[in-house]
């Protein structure tokens, strides 16, 4: 499963590896400031070496098992890893899948997550037959609506307190979708 996907920019998008554990225990503890809000679980589940071994032994048997995909995005010399996407929620009779997505600090602003989401939405599209992607992004949350946007990504609907932080008020949050047949 090593496999790669694609690579963009002296980045490469890869499926979640046995040995991807360390990388992500240290993305999480880096940039746990930034995962507390959206990624409250994968955070929790990454504050250790063990913890993180753990993890990914389960999102390898959930990739396998097509209930999770998640990717790595990381830079192709330094192997360093810049962020993760997951493509969760899927529904395989609706054919329907929503993105997930983080990128560690020193990577933002560079064009990278909407890169990775460009080229994982043709891989969802053709590899893994979906035929509908979604992103749910907080309006204010204006890095993740541009990656949303800058995709084709069309806006359907607020979705009213669909998103509770950890000990917060609910979040009425937005939804964009992509279909298959509006690809280009």
């Amino acid at each position: 499963m090593e496999s790669m996907i694609t690579a963009f920019n002296g980045f490469k998008i890869t499926p979640i590896h046995e040995r991807d554990a360390w990388n992500i225990c240290d993305f999480c503890v880096a940039n746990a400031d930034r995962l507390k809000l959206y990624f409250p679980k994968t955070l929790e589940q990454n504050l250790n070496p063990t913890l993180s071994q753990l993890f990914v032994e389960k999102m390898v048997k959930q990739f396998e098992n097509k209930e999770t995909f998640l990717f790595t995005l990381k830079h192709t010399e330094t192997r360093e890893l810049a962020g993760l996407v997951y493509i969760k929620e899927l529904d395989w009779t609706i054919k329907q899948g929503e993105f997930a997505y983080c990128i560690g600090y020193p990577f933002e602003g560079q064009g990278l997550m909407s890169g990775a989401i460009n080229q994982l939405s043709q891989h969802a599209f053709t590899s893994l037959g979906l035929e509908t992607l979604q992103i749910i992004a907080h309006k204010d949350n204006l890095p993740s609506v541009k990656v949303a946007l800058k995709n084709d990504f069309k806006w359907i609907k607020t979705l009213a307190n669909e998103y509770t932080p950890i000990g917060k008020s609910p979040l009425d949050m937005e939804l964009y979708e992509l279909n298959k047949q509006n690809t280009r």
